[in-house]
């Protein structure tokens, strides 16, 4: 089984994946995470951030691999060094690029095909796993959103509202793209996370998912086939 969860930055997409996947047992794969991956090395060697070939060559000769919920590089953990405000900034301005996409998306379909999983990102039910058995959308208020960035960033580095500008100028950025516009599938349920706790986002996550189980059990039964 694939879950989708996509959403705008600071929706609180990677905390509840997070959540879901161990409370269900199913691996986790952070798709931002990979994007960011480049954005940092982008950075650290020079490469230009309107370079759409040079990135997706970078982005293709990048050995990423997942151990558990962290992304490895050269099999070495990734961590705060993708979270910063820089990094943010540069993840957003190369993920418009239809070649670092197309770049990435063979390795990000490829953990999909390993297993029961939560994919989180931005186009993962659209475009990564457009047939996942369930799609999310997950959003919550600019405010509320803002607040958690802000929590993830280093202290000092910008204050509340400087991420609240931030994220409201990358909301207007990612979804009026041509490439991979932060919406949500056609079919994809909205969960807004807004004054929820974990704990409740995943039992409302839960739940879809034992009612998703529920109606494969009832085709597999009538059809008289085998699950």
């Amino acid at each position: 089984m694939i879950i989708a969860m996509d959403g705008p930055a600071g929706a609180g997409k990677s905390t509840a994946a997070r959540a879901v996947a161990r409370s269900l047992g199913f691996r986790l794969v952070n798709t931002g995470a990979l994007y960011r991956a480049v954005a940092w090395q982008a950075l650290e060697r020079g490469v230009a951030l309107d370079d759409e070939d040079g990135l997706a060559e970078l982005a293709k000769s990048l050995p990423l691999a997942f151990e558990g919920e962290v992304l490895l590089l050269e099999g070495r953990p990734l961590g705060a060094q993708l979270r910063t405000a820089l990094v943010s900034d540069a993840t957003s301005r190369i993920s418009a690029l239809q070649a670092v996409r197309d770049a990435l998306l063979g390795l990000q379909r490829e953990l999909a095909s390993q297993g029961d999983a939560v994919l989180e990102g931005r186009d993962i039910g659209t475009v990564v796993c457009p047939d996942a058995s369930l799609k999310l959308f997950v959003t919550a208020s600019l405010d509320e959103r803002a607040m958690r960035r802000w929590r993830e960033y280093p202290e000092g580095e910008l204050t509340l509202e400087e991420v609240r500008e931030e994220l409201r100028r990358r909301d207007e950025r990612d979804a009026g793209r041509e490439i991979a516009p932060a919406l949500p599938a056609d079919d994809a349920i909205h969960l807004d996370t807004t004054g929820l706790t974990i704990d409740e986002v995943v039992a409302r996550v839960e739940a879809l998912v034992a009612e998703r189980r529920a109606i494969s059990r009832k085709a597999v039964d009538d059809s008289g086939g085998c699950q």
